[in-house]
């Protein structure tokens, strides 16, 4: 893996030491427009927050140029842009777990692909991850959500939901910028292949004593693509996987916490 910038590298919110290695990744379903000037931009900023680091897209069936754009990427920077395809739309949790299992690093993290994020604010979390209890997982939360009012209203009302019913004090379920610690997620499995993944991935997370810790990340407006999150299926899909997993743990706790794929490999080796 280089480690060497390709160009100017871009300056950092906050300060922060450089990281031995780094896997980051980024699910991608039609997003032939964003993905190019994302890649660009995590290999002209992760130079600054890791010697050495990798670049994943997750390319989860997309119906456009999303996949061979993807390919032609990692041909022109063999050894630190990867892609991974799926040959069908499986759903965001299923593109997630795929980056995870296809990351080879000991810290691991993820944006989505509709650059709502910048690879620059990684630094606030790379930076909460070396202070002093050096937590497992450190989840982002949208200082300022740039969404439609309709997203804005589902994230509230899940975010309370998952309080209520999981006991998960997490301010911003769902916000697409996180950082792993890569062993903390060896023995976890999760169910969902949709976009109830996340807050079960945070759950179980927390059911087996991992510490997360939180760190707010501007968010800002989509500029090209569609959004699908708020659409009827995807969220008839997360209630589902919502209710299934709180009458598992209520019918028998240690069974439902082992349910489901393992996040990483079955070997719990780095994935390929």
């Amino acid at each position: 893996m280089s480690s060497q910038p390709p160009g100017p590298v871009v300056e950092l919110p906050v300060p922060v030491a450089r990281v031995p290695s780094l896997s980051y990744f980024f699910p991608a379903h039609d997003e032939e427009a964003n993905l190019e000037p994302l890649v660009e931009e995590a290999l002209a900023t992760l130079p600054a927050l890791a010697e050495t680091f990798e670049i994943i897209a997750v390319d989860d069936g997309s119906r456009d140029a999303t996949g061979s754009i993807a390919d032609r990427l990692a041909e022109a920077h063999a050894g630190v842009v990867r892609a991974v395809h799926h040959p069908a739309n499986l759903g965001y949790g299923a593109a997630i777990r795929s980056g995870f299992r296809a990351a080879r690093y000991p810290l691991i993290c993820f944006t989505d692909g509709d650059r709502q994020f910048r690879v620059a604010d990684l630094a606030r979390l790379v930076a909460r991850q070396a202070e002093a209890d050096t937590p497992d997982v450190v989840a982002g939360y949208r200082i300022q959500r740039a969404d439609p009012l309709v997203r804005t209203v589902y994230a509230r009302i899940y975010r309370f939901a998952n309080r209520v019913w999981f006991g998960l004090r997490v301010r911003d379920v769902d916000c697409a910028c996180k950082l792993f610690r890569r062993e903390a997620l060896e023995g976890i499995r999760v169910e969902s292949g949709g976009a109830f993944f996340t807050a079960e991935l945070l759950i179980k997370l927390g059911a087996s004593g991992r510490r997360v810790a939180e760190v707010g990340v501007p968010h800002y407006p989509r500029t090209a693509g569609s959004q699908t999150g708020a659409r009827l299926a995807v969220v008839w899909r997360a209630v589902k996987d919502f209710w299934w997993l709180r009458l598992r743990l209520w019918a028998n706790g240690r069974r439902a916490l082992a349910r489901g794929e393992p996040i990483l490999d079955r070997e719990g080796a780095p994935g390929s």
